[in-house]
């Protein structure tokens, strides 16, 4: 089974200040629940994303339990929009598109995440329990962590989770 995860926030950046930001891989540990462990392993993580880009990194989604994963960036439009899918790692599908789009007062920006989990109907029992609620942690922290070194859009909502 394929889940989704949508989210939307809007930002007080110019399109290329958020493109500037969320395009560096080096970026995504300040985004990132420190609890989580996040590194990258490889030496380009300075590099903005480009299509074909590999990412290493050593991650702990669960239990404080090491995980190798790698992602590769196989589309990018600067600065509307770029995706990574998950090459090797604890899903059995991870396919995250990231757009970016000029709003009054900013950028509204969209994610849109689809997995699936290894392990047939243990995984699926697993999901809504343990690892949807992981990953609306991981949001939630990041709507927090965005909003800190950016703010809020001034006379606007914010749509998070929908």
């Amino acid at each position: 089974m394929v889940y989704t995860i949508y989210r939307k926030q809007q930002i007080p950046a110019s399109l290329d200040e958020a493109w500037d930001f969320f395009s560096s891989p080096g970026n995504l540990t300040r985004i990132t629940p420190p609890d989580m462990g996040f590194r990258i392993q490889n030496s380009n993580k300075l590099e903005k994303m480009y299509p074909g880009q590999i990412i290493h990194y050593k991650v702990r989604p669960l239990w404080n339990i090491p995980v190798k994963w790698t992602t590769e960036i196989t589309h990018v439009q600067q600065p509307f929009f770029f995706v990574d899918n998950q090459l090797a790692g604890p899903y059995r599908l991870w396919h995250h598109q990231h757009h970016f789009k000029e709003i009054p007062g900013g950028v509204e920006m969209t994610d849109i995440l689809n997995y699936a989990l290894p392990g047939g109907f243990l995984g699926r029992l697993m999901h809504q329990p343990l690892v949807r609620k992981r990953l609306e942690k991981i949001f939630n922290y990041r709507v927090e962590a965005v909003n800190k070194l950016f703010g809020p859009v001034k006379n606007s909502t914010n749509p998070e989770t929908k």
